[in-house]
């Protein structure tokens, strides 16, 4: 089967044809660095990873743009409420999105541009509107003339043109509510940059027209962001971009929210959870494990407990691939299975795929207790190429090589005690079940919580 996407332009799951054979070019819309990265801002970095590397084992080069918007109100606002220079803030910010998509495994970016580093691009696409008709200046303001494209404009939201509320005031020189702003007039106190129209500083749907452009082209494959960015902000940037003349995304995907009591998480809302502070819960793998196993399109309702049991079930997958190493050696990523593929190309269905992962897993614990360890390693090498399509492999350099003296000690820790589930499971094996128990008292009175499951034996410390 050849990879299908859902693509909300079309409203159907359609095949993927990249614009140029072997090359898949993606541009997703990065992060608004006003503040501390929390788990709904990371599900589509991660989401968009998982794609990334389904593309990259099918054989396809992969350039993934990914922007920083540097420049925004709420940038402005948090810093001046702050007392520090915004673009101190925004850098500070930056850099702690940058560090949480690092600690959960996303591959880097082909480029990660920066909004105030790409004025040039925004005012030649800004020029080449206004030379088409399809926008205005206005007392220092450029503005987007939606009724000049009202033959097109909401094709990718559904939105009817009548019904069309840009969230924007009527202010200053808009002739019609409808418009948006491409470029904004200075103001005391705020940054700007010089432009034909005036000194100003850039909108932020124009800001990823212009980026995308400049690093895939007029037309590449897929543009992609969270469910929320549909209205305004990607209707917008098709409209301007198509407006101006370029075919732009061939494909649109979305990600569903990340919710706490059913309302997606944000800080406005106050229900946010930092990654700095998810992390002191659950290690990054299992975070990972948790936001990607569910379809990028369905609503993730975030639970302490749910993110338990998603440690829990990772684990499992671990522990059968640190038996086959401690029994046989090391295993090299192989081939994932043809269940797992028919799942990831029918639009990353990702609960399949997973189910897929922990099939394997239950035949690779059953050949490894029967004696068939040939049998095993191939399963394991399979388990490795799946887990790592979705930056999950417990063997790669991401999760088994942590540094510290802390991640030295767990992974003493682990070594020991998996040591003994081996000798537990050979002695049950045996049927000698007398040797069987002796080693779990000996764990539990360690502190150590043994539980047999499907997928084979998993440990966790018990609280104290």
């Amino acid at each position: 089967m050849n990879l299908r996407l859902h693509d909300t332009a079309t409203r159907t799951t359609r095949e993927f044809e990249p614009r140029r054979e072997g090359m898949a070019t993606i541009y997703l819309c990065g992060a608004t660095v006003q503040g501390v990265p929390h788990v709904g801002h990371v599900r589509s970095g991660l989401n968009f990873d998982v794609l990334r590397r389904w593309l990259q084992y099918k054989g396809f080069e992969v350039r993934l743009i990914r922007n920083v918007t540097d420049i925004d109100d709420k940038i402005l606002a948090k810093a001046a409420e702050a007392g520090r220079p915004w673009w101190e803030w925004a850098a500070t910010h930056e850099r702690a999105f940058e560090w949480a998509y690092d600690q959960l495994g996303c591959l880097p970016p082909s480029a990660l541009p920066r909004a105030t580093g790409h004025i040039p691009q925004m005012i030649e696409l800004i020029q080449r509107l206004i030379d088409k008709g399809h926008a205005y200046a206005a007392d220092g303001d450029v503005y987007f003339s939606v009724e000049s494209f009202a033959d097109q404009y909401g094709k990718l939201s559904g939105q009817r043109l009548e019904e069309v509320q840009q969230g924007e005031s009527l202010g200053g020189g808009k002739r019609d509510p409808r418009d948006f702003t491409l470029w904004k007039g200075a103001k005391p106190g705020e940054p700007s940059w010089a432009t034909p129209w005036g000194n100003g500083r850039p909108g932020w749907h124009l800001e990823c027209s212009a980026m995308a452009t400049y690093y895939l082209g007029g037309e590449f494959d897929i543009h992609g962001g969270g469910l929320d960015l549909v209205f305004p902000h990607h209707e917008n940037e098709l409209a301007q971009s198509n407006a101006a003349g370029d075919g732009f995304a061939r494909y649109w995907l979305h990600n569903a929210w990340v919710t706490m009591s059913g309302e997606k998480m944000s800080k406005s809302l106050g229900n946010t959870l930092s990654i700095p502070e998810v992390l002191k819960r659950a290690r990054a793998a299992e975070l990972r494990y948790y936001l990607v196993t569910p379809h990028y399109r369905s609503m993730i309702e975030f639970s302490d407990g749910g993110l338990t049991e998603a440690a829990a079930t990772y684990q499992r997958i671990e522990s059968f691939l640190r038996r086959v190493v401690q029994r046989t050696g090391s295993v090299a990523p192989g081939e994932v299975t043809a269940e797992f593929a028919a799942a990831m190309d029918d639009d990353l269905a990702t609960p399949q795929a997973v189910a897929a992962v922990h099939n394997a897993v239950r035949e690779g614990n059953a050949a490894l207790d029967s004696g068939a360890d040939e049998t095993a390693r191939e399963t394991a090498a399979a388990v490795r190429s799946m887990m790592d399509v979705l930056g999950l492999d417990p063997l790669s350099e991401q999760w088994a090589d942590d540094s510290g003296a802390e991640a030295a000690a767990s992974r003493a820790l682990r070594a020991l005690v998996e040591d003994l589930l081996e000798q537990r499971q050979q002695a049950r094996k045996a049927k000698d079940f007398a040797t069987a128990d002796q080693l779990r008292e000996r764990l539990q009175n360690c502190g150590i919580a043994v539980e047999d499951t499907p997928d084979g034996p998993t440990w966790t410390l018990k609280d104290r």
